[in-house]
């Protein structure tokens, strides 16, 4: 009988371990297929749309890669407010089931630990955390040459917006004073 059950068992076991495997395979492409659109140049204003400095514009600029051995995406780049310019990376790779990664250096330094992601279609969503502080950043792809960006935080139980960027490829092309190439 015990050997009966586990002739039975084992084919539904393999199975259902295929099945996972290429379920995971295709989430693997999917995700990785949505930040090759990423690669490239990137360009926009942005403003604080909350809190103590709302109302505050800024323009960014952004280089956009991806690594040859994982599924993520490395943005470099700078904002600039005025005469100020900030240094501005962000890493994030597939880890397990989710994400993992860095905005600036971290929640160790002066940044914020990507703490979980996902990918739907042309958008992707990740959780931010910095000690008490928690968010979320969505970068949703419009069309091939356009790029929205909101970075929301909870307060209480709720998602509030605090920054929002429309970022357009420009991939080499000068675009006015904006362009860094």
């Amino acid at each position: 009988m015990k050997r009966a059950m586990l002739s039975a068992f084992l084919p539904l076991a393999t199975a259902s371990a295929v099945v996972g495997l290429t379920a995971a395979a295709e989430a693997n492409e999917r995700d990785k297929k949505f930040f090759q659109q990423v690669e490239g140049e990137w360009v926009g204003p942005g403003e604080i749309v909350a809190g103590k400095y709302k109302g505050t514009k800024f323009t960014c600029s952004f280089t956009g890669s991806t690594p040859e051995a994982s599924v993520g995406m490395t943005l470099d780049g700078s904002c600039r407010v005025g005469v100020f310019t900030q240094k501005m990376s962000a890493t994030v790779e597939r880890k397990g089931s989710g994400y993992r990664g860095t905005f600036m250096d971290g929640a160790a330094g002066k940044g914020l630990d990507v703490v979980s992601g996902n990918v739907d279609g042309r958008r992707v969503v990740l959780g931010l955390n910095r000690a008490a502080l928690k968010g979320a950043m969505i970068a949703r792809l419009s069309d091939d040459d356009a790029m929205t960006v909101t970075v929301s935080v909870r307060v209480e139980k709720q998602m509030v917006p605090v920054i929002g960027m429309n970022l357009k490829r420009v991939d080499g092309a000068a675009v006015g004073s904006v362009a860094q190439k």
